[in-house]
């Protein structure tokens, strides 16, 4: 696209000496040149033609002189325009004004138009520089809101309607979240029927953060879920999943996974944890009780791995609590970590609460502890507790 300049002077002798010695550009179509005679024909224009990238005005002229223009023009909040002001070599009063009013660079009379065209050329190369950042801008604020309708949607695949079960009611409480650190995150939580008694339980932290790991977290409920629900014992589930999760992993992305077969009528539960943090028991006595150390290795970075099994027997009023590790890695103002110690404190002041007000106050003391740090990771709850 050529460079529209519009020249606005009452001397009709201006409009042939900068077609004539510009006429090589013109012909070239790098330049357009259009011709205004005072501030209000130049307005005009400007407002039916918003496309104007060089204003080079005198500033003596009848009407409303270019001082005056240069001020509707600021009005227009178009910094991609750039004013070069013309005026008799003796008028530095007018010309320092119309620098101070935010004119590009300014030429004197009679005019030099070498000089003018090495201007030109210099306000053009601003110009480049300033629509170039503005569509950078532009391509940002897009981006943003595609992330941001990322997150709704990742959020919106999640379940979010507690109690998920109502015939489940009188037996079993259940709530989660899902904080991310950025738009989208990496973690995720689920559960679903399997049979008539059994609900499959899982949380996940993929490696990494923003949008590759909120798309691997999607595969990787995707394919949880469907093996899950065909009621595979839990480490023949992760271990289909790990093959699957293998073949799709790029990157060397992989998924600490805690995957778990609940009873609600006997409170038995069978899982497998991939290489993720250990649960805790918080019994209706209040003792805090964390499951052993995983020896299991994460899902998606090694194929051909068996994964091991364990179960727990919830009693009336145990309830059982996951976390990813945006929990126990959460930072203060002095990089101090929320630490385990701290959860497992919170867990036994929380005891006797029902699985949301848990989650809620597991979050409200991270987030108390944090103070005014940044988020680093996301974090993301699940408690499920036998009535």
């Amino acid at each position: 696209m050529p460079i529209k300049i519009l020249s606005v002077d009452d001397e009709n002798d201006l409009e042939l000496l900068l077609t004539q010695y510009f006429r090589r550009k013109i012909r070239k179509e790098e330049y357009e040149f259009h011709f205004a005679h005072n501030g209000v024909e130049a307005l005009t224009m400007m407002l039916q033609h918003k496309d104007f990238d060089i204003i080079l005005s005198d500033i003596n002229m009848p009407e409303m002189d270019g001082l005056t223009l240069l001020t509707k023009i600021n009005e227009m909040q178009n910094p991609a325009m750039k004013c070069i002001m013309v005026s008799a070599y003796g008028d530095m009063g007018n010309i320092r004004q119309a620098m101070n009013n935010g004119a590009f660079d300014f030429a004197t009379k009679p005019i030099d138009l070498d000089d003018l065209s090495v201007t030109i050329e210099k306000a053009i190369e601003q110009i480049n520089y300033i629509k170039q950042t503005q569509q950078e801008h532009n391509q940002l604020e897009s981006l943003k809101t595609d992330l941001a309708v990322a997150g709704e949607i990742q959020q919106a695949i999640l379940p979010r309607i507690f109690p998920p079960f109502p015939k489940y009611e009188d037996v079993l409480d259940i709530a989660a979240s899902m904080t991310p650190a950025k738009d989208v995150g990496g973690d995720f939580y689920d559960f679903f029927n399997i049979d008539e008694n059994r609900i499959g339980v899982v949380i996940a932290d993929v490696s990494g953060k923003g949008v590759p790991a909120a798309i691997f977290m999607a595969v990787s409920r995707t394919l949880i879920r469907a093996i899950g629900m065909q009621g595979l014992a839990p480490e023949e589930c992760i271990k289909r999943a790990n093959e699957l999760l293998c073949k799709e992993s790029v990157n060397c992305m992989f998924v600490t996974v805690f995957y778990a077969i609940y009873n609600v009528k006997t409170g038995e539960m069978a899982y497998c944890n991939a290489g993720h943090n250990s649960p805790y028991i918080t019994h209706a006595n209040g003792k805090v009780e964390v499951l052993p150390m995983s020896t299991n290795c994460m899902i998606g970075a090694i194929e051909g791995l068996d994964f091991n099994a364990g179960s727990l027997t919830l009693e009336s009023g145990d309830v059982f609590t996951m976390f990813t590790d945006g929990v126990n890695e959460a930072v203060n103002e002095t990089f101090e970590e929320f630490g385990t110690e701290r959860l497992e404190a919170t867990l036994g002041r929380l005891q006797g609460m029902d699985c949301q007000k848990t989650v809620e106050g597991i979050l409200s003391d991270v987030k108390a502890f944090a103070g005014e740090a940044e988020q680093s990771d996301d974090i993301t709850l699940l408690s499920l507790k036998r009535k």
